[in-house]
């Protein structure tokens, strides 16, 4: 194709790769699955909600450290985007609080399905903030999406909590503002060095708060706040690890299996089940955001294949 050389086997290697992929973001959806759950259960033991953020982090600084000493070393940390990082550890940390409040507020499956928003908050921002050409096709899908939030939420009804589903859409916000920054970061910083000085640095303001705010719990409750760190930092990892192995068009969609650990958690941990409008407007919401990757994937290979002509 115009003097491009496909290097051999290139075909076989990328489908190889591409099972490795999917199964991790299985795998990290798994882990963030139970983080969700250990959380919710963290918090009826009566941990506050400072003490999970503090052990969610905790826990993935020495976690991330050691893949990192194992892997590329420990020189790689090093970085010339300290104020980038900066603003994504305070976007981030803002983020995962109102993550974590949503699910002490909400029912697991309404929780994880307000968190399917991100794709769509993302479209938003990549409009407006960094200028991508965004078709009716995608617009029509944030609509779609919106409506879709709207049957869960039920707004006016007072069958959620409010501040609870204003966290979750916050947290699905901020979440989109986050892949945003991240993309602007990883194009000097590798991820495992991004996901480090997340760790490092939201630990300066979640100690101090902890050191104000931490109480005295039984064995079990110790227990599930480790827990929350374990699994939601080898969640983070999987997840991360899974976009260098396969296109995000093939690995994102494993996100939304997150409904059914969560329906399933719900189920057999407090004893609830998604209602009737959740599972109506859930996979309005599922729908908008596969359609919205779809649209990307498409526009992105269109654009390769018009660079190489």
């Amino acid at each position: 194709m115009c003097g491009v050389e496909t290097p051999p086997n290139a075909a076989r290697v990328s489908s190889d790769r591409i099972l490795p992929a999917i199964s991790l973001r299985l795998l990290s959806v798994v882990c963030l699955a139970t983080m969700a759950a250990l959380i919710k259960l963290a918090e009826l033991g009566g941990a506050h909600l400072s003490e999970i953020l503090f052990f969610r982090q905790l826990v993935g600084v020495p976690l991330v450290a050691a893949v990192i000493a194992a892997g590329p070393g420990l020189a790689t940390i090093r970085t010339g985007q300290l104020r980038a990082h900066i603003t994504r550890a305070v976007v981030g940390l803002i983020s995962m609080t109102c993550l974590f409040t949503a699910v002490t507020l909400l029912p697991l499956a309404e929780s994880t399905t307000l968190q399917f928003t991100v794709p769509i908050f993302a479209t938003i921002l990549g409009a407006l903030v960094l200028g991508e050409p965004t078709g009716w096709h995608r617009w029509l899908a944030v609509v779609a999406g919106f409506v879709g939030v709207l049957i869960v939420a039920r707004p006016g009804t007072g069958h959620f909590a409010l501040w609870g589903t204003v966290a979750g859409l916050s947290a699905g916000f901020l979440t989109a503002v986050v892949s945003i920054l991240l993309r602007q970061i990883g194009r000097t910083e590798s991820a495992l060095t991004t996901v480090f000085w997340f760790a490092s640095l939201s630990m300066v303001p979640l100690t101090i708060v902890y050191a104000f705010d931490h109480q005295a719990h039984p064995l079990r409750v110790w227990m599930l706040l480790i827990g929350v760190g374990v699994a939601g930092n080898l969640g983070q990892m999987a997840l991360t690890s899974a976009l260098k192995l396969g296109p995000v068009s093939i690995v994102v969609p494993m996100d939304y299996s997150s409904l059914l650990w969560a329906t399933l958690y719900g189920w057999l941990l407090f004893g609830t089940l998604p209602g009737l409008p959740t599972w109506i407007g859930a996979p309005i919401i599922i729908g908008s955001g596969l359609y919205i990757v779809w649209r990307e994937h498409v526009r992105r290979q269109t654009e390769t294949e018009q660079a190489i002509v």
